[in-house]
């Protein structure tokens, strides 16, 4: 699974019906194209331009097209729901489907993407900001009360039986945590001056040991900023880098 290698729209995208029916009066912008066909726009009220993420009154509709079961929006808006009481998330407003496909709409919330260009020309200054960001999410979520899980055993036997026969030895648990799910650099958003604001895409959160997170988060900063930032990730989290346990939940996230 790589949904980190998603990027913003290169070509212009057609809105769907329902996207455009939710906007109203609103402008609406394509920021994000995932691997799997889903898309998602910014709704910006009319007025004068502002950053992306940034505005009061901003809205977000994910929408993927109908017979894509990978990408499960009723578990994220469930998930944002929990999270919201406990770390800053995006509010849903509205979440549905038809025949075309189905649709996640959210409050805007502050902060731009860690791939945002302003921090694509500062990835030392974004890489902290995710790893100090990921340490509060694992710190302040209560796994006692967290009502999902992304454990191994749920993440193998939702592969292939193929798949199933290559997983390997699972490591002992380190550090149970509420993780992310999907914690590669876009999935954090950064305020002007560089600190972590809020998280985004959390339909994979659950309950799992904290280097299924730390093992992908470091993954994507190589694809995302290039080599030699690890260090400043694992430093701003606060922990040592555990190669074995990186290699396994590496491998498990290539495996989906």
């Amino acid at each position: 699974m790589s949904r980190a290698l998603a990027a913003a729209p290169s070509d212009p995208a057609v809105v769907p019906d329902r996207v455009s029916l939710l906007a109203g009066d609103d402008h609406v912008t394509p920021v994000w194209r995932n691997e799997l066909g889903g898309l998602t726009f910014r709704l910006v009220p009319p007025g004068p331009a502002t950053a992306v993420g940034l505005a009061d009154g901003d809205r977000y509709v994910k929408w993927v097209p109908a017979g894509t079961p990978e990408l499960d929006l009723d578990a994220e808006a469930e998930r944002l729901a929990w999270a919201r009481g406990y770390t800053p998330v995006p509010r849903v407003l509205d979440r549905g489907e038809d025949a075309d496909g189905a649709w996640l709409l959210t409050e805007g919330i502050a902060g731009r993407s860690a791939v945002d260009p302003r921090w694509l020309a500062r990835p030392e200054t974004a890489v902290r900001a995710i790893g100090a960001g990921l340490r509060a999410l694992h710190d302040t979520l209560p796994v006692g009360d967290c009502p999902f899980s992304w454990s191994v055993a749920d993440r193998v036997a939702r592969l292939s039986p193929d798949a199933r026969g290559r997983v390997g030895d699972v490591p002992e648990v380190d550090r149970l945590v509420v993780c992310h799910g999907d914690p590669c650099a876009p999935n954090t958003l950064l305020d002007d001056g560089g600190r972590w604001t809020a998280h985004v895409d959390l339909d994979a959160l659950g309950v799992a040991d904290r280097w299924a997170d730390l093992a992908v988060a470091s993954y994507s900063l190589e694809w995302n900023y290039g080599d030699g930032y690890e260090p400043a990730f694992f430093d701003a989290y606060g922990i040592a880098p555990d190669e074995a346990r990186i290699a396994f939940y590496r491998h498990l996230w290539d495996l989906g």
